[in-house]
């Protein structure tokens, strides 16, 4: 029977965790993610779980216990924020290669400087590379359910990868919600038990775990990484539909919103798609065929899938809130454009970047986005590709 509540997502995450009982949590507080390990070490001190919470001196060390733990043959997590994160910048690349299936629960906040606690999503962006599976949600629902499917996902043979589960930090993680939660015993069952094929304590098969790696394997195993982020795909849209068929939620690589008939489309991550989706609601009621793909799963990027969701469209407006320096377009754009190189028939593509340091957004700026887009449908030019929106030297980026 669901039971429904009204939780922050910070504490929804964090009662996720609980009803996973992990072996080991490593973790240092942050802002916005602080919450996740406050509320975790409630449930530790009450006895509602027997995880070994290890309150650490710094992120860095955070990661370096969930990699321990991991390697050992436990069942690890953490929780951090932008220069969190950033501090465990090394341990990452460790935990991925090592082949470490340790979850993050990452509220997503800009990364300094200027110093700015609010959200965008330079910090998860930053660490696109590191050879971690990301997701992100758009409400405090999809940050429970996201992170409940995380373990089974990473865990997988065929996967054994990281994975970070991405909200937007205070947009989500303390925004409270209404929220379906799924029963205790449920939960352990579809999450399962962590069997591990080979592992520091096990005796019968020694090993070491991150060895120098020279020239003649390095090659060899980067590949494998790269394998295992392929098979990750698959592998997601399976752990989805068990999870749809245990809680009537629907979960794939990305949502389409009025995508069927759409002839101008924005692609997006993160909560700012339900400002976008009321834009879309009231544009439609106007007659214009306005359409929206949020995007759950950034790695593995849904490459292929993508470009068919896209390729009746006439235009597109790429959102990214995270800046890449490449002075061509935020990373998101990017990948998206990558996506629609193959098509033959590619819609014209533009870039927004928006949002920055918590930077708001609201319905009319995504009006006028899509009027820009009907603008260049009309007259064949796409103009600038790479634009920003919201920033007041350009009279609110409009």
């Amino acid at each position: 029977m669901t039971i429904r509540d009204r939780l922050s997502g910070n504490e929804a995450v964090a009662y996720a965790m609980k009803q996973i009982n992990p072996d080991v949590m490593g973790a240092f507080p942050i802002t916005p993610s602080t919450e996740i390990p406050q509320y975790f070490a409630t449930y530790v001190s009450n006895g509602e779980v027997d995880t070994e919470f290890v309150a650490v001196e710094s992120e860095h060390s955070a990661m370096s216990t969930c990699i321990a733990a991991q390697a050992a043959g436990g069942r690890a997590i953490t929780a951090t924020s932008s220069c969190g994160m950033a501090l465990m910048w090394e341990l990452l690349y460790v935990a991925s290669s090592a082949r470490l299936p340790v979850t993050m629960a990452l509220v997503n906040r800009a990364l300094t400087g200027p110093i700015n606690i609010n959200n965008d999503h330079s910090d998860s962006m930053g660490a696109r590379d590191s050879g971690w599976i990301q997701i992100y949600s758009e409400t405090n629902q999809e940050a429970y359910d996201n992170f409940i499917q995380a373990m089974p996902i990473g865990e997988n043979k065929e996967v054994r990868l990281p994975v970070m589960v991405c909200q937007d930090g205070f947009i989500t993680s303390h925004a409270v919600e209404n929220i379906e939660l799924l029963e205790d015993e449920k939960v352990k069952e579809f999450v399962g038990e962590y069997c591990p094929e080979n592992y520091l304590l096990k005796k019968e098969n020694p090993l070491a775990v991150g060895p120098y790696d020279i020239s003649n394997y390095y090659m060899e195993h980067k590949k494998q990484q790269a394998e295992a982020m392929k098979n990750a795909k698959p592998v997601i849209l399976s752990v989805a539909k068990k999870f749809e068929e245990l809680s009537g939620r629907s979960y794939g690589l990305f949502e389409e919103v009025e995508m069927d008939d759409a002839e101008y489309a924005l692609v997006i991550i993160g909560s700012s798609a339900g400002t976008a989706k009321e834009a879309i609601r009231r544009l439609r009621k106007e007659g214009k065929k306005v359409g929206l793909i949020k995007i759950r799963v950034f790695r593995p990027f849904p490459m292929e899938e993508l470009a068919k969701a896209l390729g009746h469209v006439k235009a597109v407006a790429v959102m990214d809130k995270a800046e890449s320096f490449s002075a061509c377009g935020g990373p998101l754009f990017a990948e998206v454009r990558s996506a629609l190189y193959d098509l033959d028939h590619r819609p014209k593509a533009i870039n927004y970047v928006y949002g920055l340091g918590g930077r708001d957004i609201c319905v009319e700026d995504f009006a006028y986005i899509y009027d820009q887009l009907d603008e260049i449908v009309k007259t064949g030019k796409t103009g600038e590709t790479y634009r920003h929106i919201g920033q007041r030297e350009l009279g609110g980026g409009r």
